[in-house]
């Protein structure tokens, strides 16, 4: 009888830490005659500071600069910074995550200014600032601003009225580049107007913001219309909807025309590919999702191919055409050298 109402208590006193139960004032005093244990939250002497913290049997709750907070004890004891466990210089870890106890616990927690301190079994002590914990909490990651992506079409592109970066101020500025990078950021392209027409003011361009990287059509592509080359691309002939380099260990997308022969499903999974594969197609080919430009001596295109496909219809006469292929880590990371949150 006992054990089916301390268990049925405890079930109560569990959802109320939740969040599920509201006692009102007349339950509240019942509850606590049939079950005298308390709910102890360790407060900060600071009322400004407004730190509040629970350990609970497999993790440890932090309410602190209005974000409430749950850690793993693990999690805790294998992200120590102490010089034992971390390498500062390095930021490499010290600590052999796998000799963490799993069933491991603090055997003490306390506050000292903005510094929680965690002893454990073995005596080791952590010591954690606030605000790295909420920076790096999954709730605190969740409430990080990334820079804006938006979906977009012909209609939403042209009516924003993206402005171009002026090629002097995206290699000789950081303000200019910041501006090509938001761009590029939101919306998958991104231009720069005024380039020199050579490939070597292009390649002076790419890399201003990523390493280029060599790929089977060397470090920097530049092309005519040649038919003995054996690729669409380097004919007059229009191209579908692609990204490029599907057929590379990484590749960047999709692209329908260097698709291998599909031997590897049967044939009733082949059927359910093509049925996708003409949905994708349909919506892919909608006007309103088309966005036509007309490329010009000295206006440079970036294109993001993890985002935007692109294109072109055939055309006639002469054409010249110079290009690379960036490393999307080094196009991210620079963007985090100017404050974006890439």
């Amino acid at each position: 009888m006992w054990c089916c109402r301390l268990s049925h208590l405890q079930s109560r006193l569990q959802d109320l830490l939740r969040g599920r139960v509201t006692f009102s004032a007349l339950q509240l005093p019942h509850f606590k005659s049939s079950f005298p244990l308390a709910i102890h939250w360790h407060h900060t002497a600071s009322k400004s500071l407004k730190c509040v913290w629970q350990q609970h049997e497999d993790h440890f709750e932090l309410r602190y600069a209005n974000t409430v907070m749950r850690f793993d004890y693990v999690w805790l004891r294998d992200h120590c910074r102490s010089a034992s466990c971390y390498n500062s210089k390095t930021h490499q870890r010290s600590l052999d995550t796998a000799s963490v106890d799993l069933c491991i616990q603090p055997k003490a927690v306390r506050l000292d200014e903005t510094t929680l301190f965690f002893t454990w079994p073995d005596g080791h002590v952590t010591r954690y600032d606030l605000d790295w914990l909420v920076k790096n909490s999954y709730e605190g990651q969740k409430q990080k601003v990334i820079q804006p992506r938006i979906l977009w079409n012909a209609e939403i592109y042209q009516k924003a009225q993206v402005p171009s970066v002026d090629f002097q101020s995206f290699l000789e500025t950081k303000e200019g580049l910041k501006n090509f990078l938001q761009n590029f950021l939101l919306y998958g392209i991104a231009f720069v107007e005024n380039v020199p027409p050579t490939q070597e003011h292009t390649e002076k361009l790419a890399e201003r913001i990523s390493l280029i990287r060599e790929t089977i059509y060397g470090r920097m592509w530049y092309f005519t219309s040649d038919f003995s080359r054996g690729d669409t691309a380097y004919t007059k002939l229009a191209l579908d909807r692609h990204t490029d380099t599907t057929y590379f260990q990484e590749p960047c997308g999709y692209n329908n025309y260097d698709r291998a022969v599909i031997n590897t499903v049967p044939y009733d999974i082949v059927h359910r590919w093509y049925t996708a594969h003409r949905t994708l197609t349909t919506e892919l080919r909608r006007p309103e999702n088309e966005f036509w430009v007309k490329l010009k001596p000295g206006r440079v295109l970036f294109i993001d191919n993890w985002r935007v496909l692109h294109g072109r219809e055939s055309f006639t006469g002469y054409r010249q055409l110079c290009g690379c292929y960036l490393t999307r880590d080094d196009v991210l990371n620079t963007a985090r050298l100017l404050g974006l949150q890439a």
